[in-house]
């Protein structure tokens, strides 16, 4: 890959051309040339088709100009593909009939073979990996073991996690020896993608806000941290990024997870609740940082999306005017299902233009 590849200069901390921009969920329900691809069903049936999961990848690639694909997939492939007994059900969510709620259910979650388990993954790696145009990388990405537990424990989508935080505090051994087990299957996944063309990775840990700090240092960042310290051995120089929801409590704590990486600057992904310049402020000037506009600004239309992106991009000005080098533009969550692809275009191009001006030259 050409050394001036935006997303990556930027993810390294180096100075781009301009700041780089991809949306998480940008290859996803608001593209209406994703409706005529995707079909009816589970997700799980359409990613297991390469042909149909390259296509659907690459749509927002050629629709907005973005500077990174992310594979379409999701974060419960590997549990579904060692045969859990979980899918993701329209309108809801992961869901699993019988749940984990004992050591005995481990039995069923055995380890992941990504090559074999997950081949079809693969082959759609190598896809897109022959089509992508040479300055836009793929992003591999996993669950992080404590959101993929928590779906596999709650068995859909839950507000309390009152299942997850039971195992975690009365049968502690179980809950260690499920997240080791989740770990194994994020690193598999993700490693399986990267040697077969990605370039980056990033760990969603969408659901980790839900845990006080003390839960999440002492349950959650020893497994996460492992997720990082094995894909920075086997895949050194790789971007990393590690993304939550309403993780502002955490974020000292992600940081020091995806530090684990070990080789070269982690990413910090922040949502929309926390400035850039407050996140720098608590954990360093040098920090690398994705995000963050507010999924909502792009539904409220053309001029409020705009302005907050204005906003986001000043949130990044230093001291002396200069715009820090290390920004990868996102949404502080995925694209909502009502978004107008229009505005998200001309985001990109607002993003491209504003900050070419100063990236692009040096000053």
């Amino acid at each position: 890959m050409p050394a001036d590849v935006a997303f990556l200069q930027a993810a390294h901390c180096h100075r781009p051309s301009h700041t780089p921009v991809w949306f998480m969920r940008q290859a996803g329900r608001s593209l209406p040339e994703y409706r005529s691809v995707r079909g009816e069903g589970s997700i799980l049936q359409a990613i297991k088709v390469p042909e149909i999961a390259a296509a659907i990848t690459l749509q927002p690639v050629h629709r907005y100009g973005v500077d990174a694909a992310v594979l379409y997939s999701d974060i419960v492939v590997p549990a579904h593909a060692v045969g859990f007994g979980i899918d993701v059900a329209p309108g809801t969510g992961p869901v699993v009939e019988h749940p984990l709620r004992s050591h005995a259910d481990l039995a069923r979650l055995r380890p992941l073979d990504a090559e074999h388990d997950t081949d079809y993954v693969v082959q759609t790696v190598r896809l897109l990996a022959a089509e992508l145009p040479v300055d836009v990388p793929l992003l591999a990405f996993a669950g992080a073991p404590f959101t993929v537990a928590s779906y596999l424990i709650e068995g859909r989508p839950s507000r309390t996690y009152e299942h997850t935080k039971q195992l975690m505090h009365t049968d502690p051994a179980t809950w260690h020896a499920l997240m080791e087990r989740l770990v194994q299957h994020s690193v598999a996944f993700i490693s399986a993608q990267l040697r077969a063309g990605a370039g980056a990775f990033q760990v969603f840990d969408s659901w980790a806000g839900a845990l006080s700090r003390v839960d999440y240092d002492r349950f959650v960042l020893p497994h996460s941290r492992s997720v990082f310290e094995q894909l920075g051995t086997w895949h050194p120089g790789t971007p990393g990024i590690h993304f939550g929801i309403g993780c502002d409590h955490l974020l000292e704590s992600m940081l020091d997870a995806a530090q684990g990486h070990g080789h070269g600057t982690p990413v910090l992904g922040l949502d929309w609740r926390t400035p850039i310049s407050e996140a720098r402020r608590r954990m360093g000037a040098g920090l690398v940082v994705q995000g963050n506009l507010d999924p909502a600004l792009v539904l409220a239309g053309m001029a409020t999306a705009l302005e907050g992106t204005d906003t986001v991009l000043a949130d990044n000005v230093l001291t002396d005017g200069t715009r820090h080098p290390g920004h990868i533009f996102n949404l502080g969550h995925g694209v909502q299902p009502e978004t107008d692809p229009g505005v998200l275009a001309a985001v990109v191009a607002h993003v491209h233009e504003v900050t070419a001006t100063e990236l692009g030259t040096g000053s």
